[in-house]
């Protein structure tokens, strides 16, 4: 007598142990044309400016301002830029001012990086109107500094307000 090796999957391929000739009609049928779907990993678009808002939301819990030391916040569009000061304490706004404004952009009439200088000198003018000494914290939102932000920048920081 010869001995043969065969594996278990030549028996069941050979037909030997099995009486139905198609080897896959035992699977149910929900799972006979199911392949797992092959695995998906998507980037979230913009995550570099999503990042940089909740940067600014955990920030913004940290740094609250008061009437004494308020919270610089400043914001900038695509072709303005608006700053304000904020008492978080008492959910106010001290002061306010665009390069949107007439008294700013008309005295003569500027581009929107001589306005946002402007929009610094104006706000050093009302922090000494109200007896603001410090900023608590200088709030970007998250923006990148652009000219109208470096211009903003320099004004405040050549009367102390902003370190450099």
């Amino acid at each position: 007598m010869a001995l043969v090796n065969i594996s278990p999957f030549q028996l069941r391929t050979s037909g030997l142990l099995q009486s139905r000739p198609d080897p896959f009609n035992c699977l149910p049928i929900s799972r006979r044309n199911s392949f797992p779907k092959p695995l998906m990993i998507e980037a979230r678009a913009n995550t570099q400016k999503e990042s940089a808002k909740v940067r600014n939301r955990r920030l913004q819990t940290k740094f609250n301002g008061s009437s004494v030391r308020p919270r610089l916040s400043v914001f900038c569009s695509a072709k303005q830029l608006y700053a304000m000061l904020v008492d978080d304490q008492n959910k106010k706004c001290l002061f306010y001012a665009s390069t949107l404004q007439k008294s700013i952009r008309d005295n003569p009439s500027c581009s929107t990086v001589e306005a946002a200088q402007r929009v610094g000198e104006e706000l050093v003018k009302a922090c000494v109107n109200l007896n603001i000494n410090e900023i608590s914290s200088y709030d970007r939102n998250g923006f990148a500094r652009g000219e109208r932000m470096i211009a903003f920048e320099i004004a405040i920081s050549c009367h102390g307000f902003l370190p450099r």
